[in-house]
């Protein structure tokens, strides 16, 4: 029988929101943003309460059910650890469904919450970045942003296939890696968020299951330039983001995002969709043009200059 926690412990959280891709680096390259969700979790004798505030909080499941909740308790379950009753508390800065990475946030922050009550509770079960890294993205399915929202920075993230089945499922169990690379000190990431929304599942379905041969050469050769251009040459940032393997294929789902990288490409500004979309990801080593912050006010976005984030802090 798991241990039981006992009541009155506290842990709080705090998590960055992440963008992927960086445009040729299709479910590999990752970036956290100093966009921030925070959970408050305490453990109670029974029963579950939850509150929460700011984004998404009309909209998202309540209860045993709502991401953060069931990433508590897989965080718990993780370390061996039964809790009688939680109260959680989520204070949401992270947009919805703009491919800012609020769902590898929530799972993030509630899987650090978990790991952090039960080493409160026996300090030998604190979890490291590695296993925090392997947990989030055994939820997410890739590990590009719980990556980046665990480590901070960039990330490059890739799988490995593991030494044995996965016991639940029967299939071939995968690892989850991802190693820190700290940015160009000139490097400004500018995200310019639609009021419209969009599905990763949607627009993974638009991506094509085979691509020709000189389209894969194109991207390794720009995701390899990618790493050089955000970590040394920023002067490279707008080739190195150039890429053939998901932005055409989603345009059509994404006409306002679409149109808004190619006017901020043909400025001279590195712009690529932010993950699936619809937030436009602009990398630059210089303040944002005010005449184009205006213009993406006018068409409704929302210009935020979060900086490059350190990754998930608890306390």
């Amino acid at each position: 029988m798991a241990p039981t926690l006992p009541a009155g412990i506290t842990v709080s959280v705090r998590v960055p929101a992440s963008t992927a891709n960086l445009g040729p680096g299709f479910d590999s390259l990752g970036m956290a943003l100093g966009i921030y969700d925070e959970i408050e979790v305490r453990s109670t004798d029974s029963g579950l309460n939850i509150r929460m505030e700011g984004e998404g909080a009309d909209e998202v499941a309540w209860g045993p059910q709502h991401l953060v909740v069931r990433a508590i308790e897989r965080g718990l379950e993780s370390a061996g650890i039964w809790a009688d009753g939680l109260d959680v508390l989520c204070r949401n800065a992270i947009p919805h469904s703009r491919g800012l990475g609020s769902s590898a946030s929530a799972v993030v922050g509630g899987l650090a919450a978990g790991r952090a009550l039960a080493a409160q509770f026996d300090p030998s079960l604190a979890v490291d970045t590695d296993q925090l890294v392997q947990l989030a993205s055994e939820f997410e399915g890739h590990p590009d942003n719980a990556a980046a929202s665990v480590l901070g920075g960039i990330v490059v993230s890739w799988t490995e296939a593991g030494p044995g089945p996965d016991t639940d499922i029967g299939a071939p169990q995968r690892l989850y890696r991802a190693v820190r690379l700290d940015g160009h000190p000139t490097l400004r990431p500018v995200v310019l968020v639609p009021e419209e929304r969009s599905s990763t599942a949607q627009t993974r379905g638009l991506l094509p299951e085979l691509v020709p041969h000189r389209d894969a050469a194109f991207n390794v050769s720009r995701a390899a330039l990618a790493v050089v251009a955000l970590t040394q040459r920023p002067d490279l940032l707008l080739p190195a983001t150039a890429d053939r393997l998901h932005q055409t294929q989603r345009a059509p789902a994404l006409p306002l995002t679409t149109a808004w990288i190619q006017r901020l490409r043909d400025a001279g500004i590195a712009a690529m969709v932010s993950g699936a979309g619809p937030t436009v990801l602009a990398l630059t080593t210089s303040a944002f043009p005010e005449e184009l912050r205006l213009r993406a006010a006018a068409d409704g976005l929302r210009v935020i200059e979060p900086g490059i984030a350190e990754g998930v802090q608890i306390s």
